[in-house]
C-alpha cells in the first residue's frame, strides 16, 4: 500500500508537474519535437480512458430490435415447397412479417445510412 500511495502522490505528480502542457490548444504547434514526445504517453493515456468510459457507457443498438425476444434463438424454417417462384427473406430485423421481407430496410437504410436489403431466393 505504501509503494502504491508513494507512486501516485509523488511519482505521478512530478511526472504531471513537468509536462511540457501548452496554455492554449495553439500553443501545441510552439512545441519542440522533445516536447511533444514527453505528452505522448500522458495523451496516450487519457485517449484509452476516454475510450474505455465510452464502450462502457454507449448506448447498445441489437441487431433484433423486437422479433422474438423471449427466445433464446430465432431459427425459422420453410418447407422449399411453400415457397412462391421468388421469395424475399428479411435480414434488417425490421419486418413485420418477419422472416419475410416487407421493405422496411428501406427506411432503416436511410435512417441508419446502411444498405442492408433482403435475401431473395427464386426457384428455375
Amino acid at each position: 500500500m505504501e509503494f502504491s500511495c508513494n507512486l501516485i502522490k509523488v511519482h505521478l505528480a512530478n511526472y504531471l508537474a513537468n509536462l511540457p502542457l501548452p496554455n492554449s490548444f495553439l500553443g501545441i504547434f510552439k512545441l519542440s519535437g522533445k516536447d511533444i514526445v514527453k505528452l505522448i504517453p500522458f495523451y496516450a493515456t487519457i485517449g484509452g480512458v476516454c475510450y474505455l468510459s465510452y464502450r462502457v457507457v454507449k448506448p447498445r443498438h441489437p441487431v433484433n430490435p423486437c422479433i422474438k425476444k423471449e427466445s433464446p434463438k430465432v431459427v425459422d424454417g420453410f418447407d422449399i415447397e411453400e415457397l412462391g417462384e421468388s421469395t424475399a427473406f428479411c435480414r434488417c430485423w425490421r419486418s413485420s412479417k418477419f422472416p419475410l421481407c416487407d421493405g422496411a430496410h428501406n427506411k432503416y437504410n436511410v435512417e441508419q445510412k446502411d444498405n442492408v436489403g433482403p435475401l431473395i431466393i427464386k426457384k428455375k
